[in-house]
């Protein structure tokens, strides 16, 4: 029988990361993230479910990894729990008995699709949305898909066995299903097709491990839905049974209660950057809502006047399409919850109403109910009663799942899956397959290493579940009086009370996840929007703690908003990370990135990021333009430190086509000053505060009206921040912003004339965040790059609101090698679109595409949009991609020196000097390490606490030496290397308390040792 695993031996771990690489994580902070699935738990619950936290997760790439994995846990009877989207709520992710989390995330290619016999073979860790999204690419569609479907995997829902949207006319997951193939516990790779597939469907991953499944497709078409009104579960169920009646040929039907409805129009507005995004008003009626949906060129003659026979009244289009455009969105209501218990239920058809009828009678609390209907005559009722869980109530309230459970049996009907949290309710779920499932466990899994207690159940939790249901009555009348208000959420642990709101009302539903760069570029469920939601809910209640690497990892967000797009609650993350990053940085005097530090310090005295000479700040702008350039004017163009010092290109480009174009502007010239984003974002907001009053009391010095922005931070900041902290600080603020390219498009009629340069090359463009999901700017760049006379332009697969992020500014500045592998990812997308250049509006993006480019070897030549435009115009705009490399290396070596092991050795080179800059009595400590047996070992636990006490007065004596040593690691250029004696002290002194803990337990050892040799 496989063991109770929750840590590995030295050699175990060696041996995972000799299979694995750096696809392993051992650490004990990452796996407590990897306990849960989306359901919240009561105390008292997880109080009896006892240990629940995997001794690894190892990220699977390929078959043959899953081959490895099963050799390496049978040899020591290691559990296996595979993960993927963890979008159910049974326990069917927990490791009990810990073992390895066996993410199967990676396993998502598509293998073949075949036209003729409408199939298509996947990989089991393939996302549904994204599975349909390249299937829609060739007119193509599944047959249906999970309510998760932003989440889900394709190995999920057979291993679940679901219902969802298409099941009215599909039927049954496995029904959309021909082939599956699994690896066994043994390593043995086993195919199931036909009838035998069923032998595996709904496994909940206790036989193996699924890699790869062939599904049904369909032709693609449009959906088109119509929305009806009920007022009684009667009139909808008569519906029903007059649709099958009548073989209405309908794709998929779903429905709400009026609970549902009305707290549909309750939900929060959704917020963007803290102000209501406003949107076209679709208030549903408080009835019971049922949607019909179907393929756009089908017959669906008869669905109206069934309905209106039925007793149900059809609802206005703007509606139908309202909730066709809700499909994966159920959670949304959970902004009132905050929690929710839930209860999934099957029942017969012709006995919804009854169900329905008890569940208002029985249940006293609220309750809401979206149900699924399947053509085989059965209904899924998904009943989420709104509570939270932080209230003991949350105990006993919780029963009333129990209940409903209960109603549906009682009328033939049954749970919708057991798994680890019901596993006495087995047999109910399964029927007669449960003996089937139960033999192949037997044959592919004697030891029991595959997500063991799935099925059997977890000791004392199980029990105690099973008596309360055994309880019901009682447990009913307790959680019928066990309901909550409206629940408040204060400032806790300095943490603000919205943020810990937002925390608590996360569905952990993973539409964040796999889409989010930070996440995909390193890999780990910490680094996820969820994953941080998580950490909240654990700090708050003591089962972690904020430490520096917590902070980098809310640090290391690059801002780009995708998640804010994909939350199906709406809930405003990216500014919620901003809020943190300030609360950590400078409330709680966490360290934000080093290299910030000297960015901080260069911004002080030099007004920019690169730490560049003031005075050469406006030595962009050619002579003949330098006439036309005036001194006061209604527009301003905003150049920003990056076209202003390394892509010049950029400012030329713009400055040439505004004035081409007709503008009269005006520039701040050597009185520009960054525009703070950098300090926003690093948590350094007094840096920002007095970057932003410098920046605005000089443009209305200047008479302007409009500011222009060739850099989309450079836009957002202009546009949004500043605004935002004018009011805050009672500044007067009244500026249009634009980026140039919405300027231009407007002025086309001019311009386009002018563009007679052909290019003749294949162009995609690259959405920066800042002005897209930030600014809603896509068409403008789009209008000026397909102006240009010769190009072919091509939409990359993520574009405009779903584009993803080129991986900068901060994970760039943090670990330019994870920053590659995002930037990559985006190449990647231009280069399997046949693109020549990519063109992007962001000399910010254009740095990281172009250092991605260089680093991955991708041959796709990233430009400037305006500099390639102006070229059209017959202007000599020179290409920056060296100088953009160049300037960047600079800053690669700074960074890769400020890590904790690389101080270590910069240290480890000033030694001489550190110790002649000792006060004599340590010296003297020092020289007995060396002479006076076991001083060393006594002192090895002192050193680091004496550290942070000596290093403050030797830091002013061996700095002139530190700046020789900086100078040797860092290839830097003379005005860099001028002012480092002004950027470095300051630096170092913001930097070293929070450095010394990260640096103490590498430099201690070595520190003795060098004592003991000199």
């Amino acid at each position: 029988m496989s063991q109770q695993i929750f840590e590995f031996s030295e050699q175990q771990k060696k041996e995972l990361s000799d299979l694995f690489g750096e696809r392993v994580n051992v650490s004990r902070r990452e796996r407590h993230f990897y306990n849960h699935d989306v359901g919240a738990l009561p105390s008292m619950a997880k109080k009896l479910l006892g240990k629940a936290e995997p001794a690894a997760i190892v990220k699977l790439k390929d078959e043959d990894d899953v081959v490895k994995l099963m050799d390496f846990a049978s040899r020591y009877s290691v559990p296996v729990v595979p993960r993927a989207g963890a979008t159910s709520g049974y326990g069917g992710v927990i490791p009990t008995k810990g073992g390895i989390i066996a993410d199967v995330g990676r396993l998502n290619h598509i293998y073949d699709i075949d036209r003729e016999n409408l199939t298509a073979t996947v990989g089991a860790g393939i996302v549904w949305e994204k599975l349909e999204s390249k299937l829609n690419h060739v007119d193509l569609s599944v047959c249906a898909l999970p309510s998760s479907a932003p989440a889900a995997t394709v190995g999920g829902w057979l291993g679940q066995n679901g219902l969802g949207y298409g099941s009215y006319e599909y039927g049954w997951s496995q029904d959309t299903m021909l082939s599956a193939r699994l690896v066994t516990p043994e390593g043995e790779v086993r195919e199931f097709q036909g009838n035998d597939l069923q032998k595996i469907a709904g496994n909940l991953g206790a036989l193996g491990i699924i890699t790869q499944v062939t599904v049904k497709i369909r032709p693609h078409s449009q959906t088109k839905a119509v929305s009806a009104s009920f007022g009684n579960p009667a009139d909808l169920q008569k519906a029903l049974q007059l649709i099958d009646e009548r073989n209405i040929a309908l794709w998929s039907i779903s429905f709400i209660n009026p609970g549902f409805a009305d707290m549909k129009n309750r939900a929060p507005q959704k917020l963007h950057h803290g102000e209501p995004i406003i949107l076209e008003d679709t208030d549903l009626p408080v009835a019971y809502i049922c949607n019909f949906f179907y393929p756009d060129n089908r017959d669906v003659a008869g669905l109206e006047d069934t309905i209106k026979e039925a007793g149900g009244s059809i609802l206005p289009e703007q509606i139908s399409k309202h909730e066709t455009g809700e499909w994966f969105r159920t959670m949304k209501v959970k902004r009132l919850g905050p929690s929710f218990i839930p209860a999934e239920v099957v029942v017969p058809q012709d006995k919804v109403s009854k169900v329905i009828d008890e569940i208002n009678e029985k249940i006293s609390l609220p309750v809401l109910i979206e149900g699924m209907v399947s053509r085989d005559g059965e209904v899924v009722l998904l009943c989420f009663i709104p509570h939270s869980e932080r209230s003991f109530k949350f105990n006993m309230a919780f029963s009333l799942g129990l209940s409903i459970i209960k109603i549906a049996e009682d009328n033939g009907g049954r749970m919708y899956a057991s798994g680890l949290y019901f596993a006495d309710q087995a047999e109910k779920v399964y029927g007669e397959r449960l003996k089937q499932l139960m033999d192949v466990k037997k044959e592919l899994d004697p030891s029991d290493i595959m997500n063991p207690e799935t099925f059997t159940g977890r000791g004392l939790f199980t029990s105690a579940l099973s008596m309360a249901g055994k309880m019901e009555p009682l447990m009913r009348f307790v959680g019928n009086m066990s309901g909550v208000d409206k629940t408040e959420f204060k400032d806790q642990k300095n943490i603000p009370g919205d943020i810990i709101s937002h925390a608590y009302t996360c569905a952990q539903c993973g539409y964040c996840v796999n889409e989010c760069d930070q996440y995909y570029g390193r890999g780990w469920e910490s680094q996820s929007p969820r994953g941080k939601w998580f950490f909240i809910k654990e700090y708050l209640a003591g089962r972690d703690e904020i430490n520096q690497e917590q902070t980098d990892t809310f640090l290391a967000c690059t801002t780009c908003e995708l998640c804010d797009v994909r939350c199906q609650l709406d809930l405003p993350i990216e500014n919620s990370w901003l809020r943190l990053r300030e609360n950590l940085v400078q409330q709680r005097g966490k360290m934000t990135f080093p290299p910030f530090e000297i960015m901080a310090q260069s911004l002080n005295k030099e007004r920019n990021i690169w730490a560049e000479y003031r005075q050469g700040r406006d030595e962009w702008v050619p002579e003949d333009l330098k006439p036309k350039i005036k001194e006061k004017a209604d527009y301003a163009y905003f150049a920003g430190c990056t076209a202003s010092f390394v892509e010049k290109d950029i400012a030329e480009a713009s400055a040439r086509m505004l004035s081409d174009a007709g503008i009269d502007f005006t520039i701040l010239g050597k009185e520009e000053s960054c525009c703070g984003i950098p300090m926003l974002a690093a948590g350094k907001w007094d840096v920002f505060e007095n970057i932003m009053k410098m920046n605005v009391g000089n443009m209305k010095k200047k008479g302007v009206k409009t500011v222009i922005t060739s850099c989309p931070a450079c836009w957002f900041v202009w546009h949004t921040y500043y605004r935002q902290w004018a009011e805050k600080l009672g500044i007067d603020y009244d500026f249009e912003v634009k980026h140039y390219s919405e300027v231009l498009a407007e002025r086309m009629d001019v311009l386009e004339p002018k563009l007679k340069v052909p290019l003749e090359k294949t162009v995609t463009i690259h959405d920066a965040c800042h002005m897209g999901r930030a600014g809603g700017i896509y068409e403008p760049p789009r209008k000026l790059a397909k102006a240009i006379p010769g190009v072919e332009f091509r939409e990359m697969e993520h574009n405009r609101e779903n584009g993803h992020c080129c991986g900068s500014v901060l994970t760039l500045v943090d670990e330019p090698d994870v920053a590659n592998v995002i930037g990559g990812m985006r190449l990647k997308e231009a280069e399997a679109v046949g693109a020549d250049i990519m063109l992007a509006a962001c000399p910010c993006c254009q740095v990281q595409l172009r250092v991605s480019a260089q680093k991955s070897n991708i041959p796709v030549d990233v430009q400037d949009l305006g500099a390639t435009v102006a070229r059209s115009m017959g202007y000599d705009i020179a290409d920056t991609t060296n100088d953009a490399l160049a300037g960047w290396a600079v800053f690669e070596q700074m960074i890769y020196l400020m890590k904790p092991e690389n101080m270590t050795n910069l240290m480890m080179e000033l030694m001489p000097q550190m110790m002649e800059a000792m006060p004599s009595y340590m010296r003297g400590m020092m020289k007995t390490v060396k002479y006076v047996p076991g001083m060393d070992k006594l002192m090895a636990p002192m050193m680091p606490k004496m550290m942070p006490m000596l290093l403050p007065s030797l830091m002013p004596k061996v700095m002139p030496d530190m700046l020789e040593a900086v100078t040797r690691h860092v290839q830097m250029p003379d005005y860099m290397e001028e002012q480092l004696p002004d950027l470095m002290p300051k630096a170092m002194e913001n930097l070293m308390p929070n450095m010394l803990p990260q640096i103490a337990p590498l430099l201690t050892p070595r520190m003795i040792e060098y004592i003991k040799q000199n």
